[in-house]
């Protein structure tokens, strides 16, 4: 069976206590008992930005033919998993440079030269794409093969296969990655999770898609939580808090923080704490805010909409 390239080691180890571990979730950090991978069900998810991209050499990035990526190593060598940066593209400002968003006004054969950029470096061929439009809500593309560039995508925000001749392709710029797998059923999916899906409930219901069409239990998928805004970036008005506070209810002090008297939403945290009470066990969370790299990411907030979307796809090898 083909192997994908395994991700940056890494070099720091963190100290345990006597009664709880310290995890390294890459520049995440996060206090967890120690039989689990995420916190007990009445512990709030805690997490500690720990600016990994200014030297500390611990952060799981690849570069290849240019591209620089973020992978997940909580995923198996034959899970190809790659969040794509914005470095390394053809497209100029304030699009640059790997912009993968066809409807941000940038040249649409440029978009397209950047995808098969990413595709071919990779080791995909661009051929195997399968994307959805997305609507910041919880619907369901089932992608048993890829979608041919002529037929339009279908409206949905979570996508799933089991078909290694798929790769599954999702742009963002602020919004949640979250990448599903499945190591018992051999299923694979990508989920957008901006604050709109999160308090719908999209992590839920990829869960509940996964249990249904391919008889996942939650106990074995593993989910990484990939790079977008933090929430020291990402102040929200009263509507928004009001929403999540009937969403989350009693955990809802987890998801919302107070910053020099205005409200701040966790994005991360609101999203890990679906996923756990829903029962996943394995969760990875990069802490990679977008609006604080704007090196390496598109960031809608931090560019106030100007900007374009970078690229997160998954792959089964066959």
């Amino acid at each position: 069976m083909a192997q994908f390239p395994a991700s940056v080691p890494r070099k720091h180890a963190l100290f345990a206590s006597l009664h709880r571990r310290a995890l390294r979730l890459h520049d995440c950090l996060v206090c967890l008992p120690k039989h689990r991978r995420i916190d007990e069900r009445n512990a709030p998810v805690l997490h500690q930005k720990i600016r990994g991209q200014s030297g500390f050499g611990i952060m799981p990035f690849q570069e290849q033919n240019g591209l620089r990526y973020y992978q997940f190593d909580i995923f198996p060598k034959t899970v190809l998993n790659a969040v794509v940066t914005r470095r390394g593209g053809t497209s100029p400002a304030p699009w640059h440079s790997l912009n993968l968003g066809g409807s941000v006004g940038d040249d649409p054969f440029r978009v397209a030269a950047n995808r098969v950029r990413v595709f071919e470096t990779l080791g995909r061929a661009p051929a195997s794409i399968h994307d959805v439009w997305l609507v910041h809500g919880t619907d369901i593309v089932y992608a048993d093969a890829p979608r041919p560039l002529e037929q339009p995508a279908h409206k949905a925000d979570i996508i799933f296969t089991d078909n290694p001749e798929v790769s599954l392709f999702m742009r963002f710029a602020d919004c949640v990655p979250l990448l599903f797998h499945d190591p018992k059923q051999n299923v694979i999916g990508i989920a957008h999770a901006g604050w709109m899906g999160t308090v719908k409930g999209v992590a839920e219901a990829a869960l509940n898609g996964m249990r249904e069409r391919y008889n996942s239990k939650p106990e074995d998928v593993v989910v990484g939580i990939g790079p977008s805004i933090g929430v020291d970036h990402y102040e929200v008005g009263a509507d928004v808090i009001s929403q999540y506070r009937e969403k989350y209810g009693k955990e809802a002090d987890a998801v919302i923080q107070s910053r020099n008297g205005s409200l701040h939403l966790d994005l991360w945290t609101a999203n890990a704490i679906q996923l756990k009470n829903a029962g996943v066990e394995q969760i990875q969370v990069s802490g990679i805010c977008t609006a604080c790299y704007l090196d390496d990411w598109f960031s809608h907030r931090a560019e106030k909409g100007k900007t374009g979307r970078f690229g997160a796809l998954m792959a089964l090898a066959g």
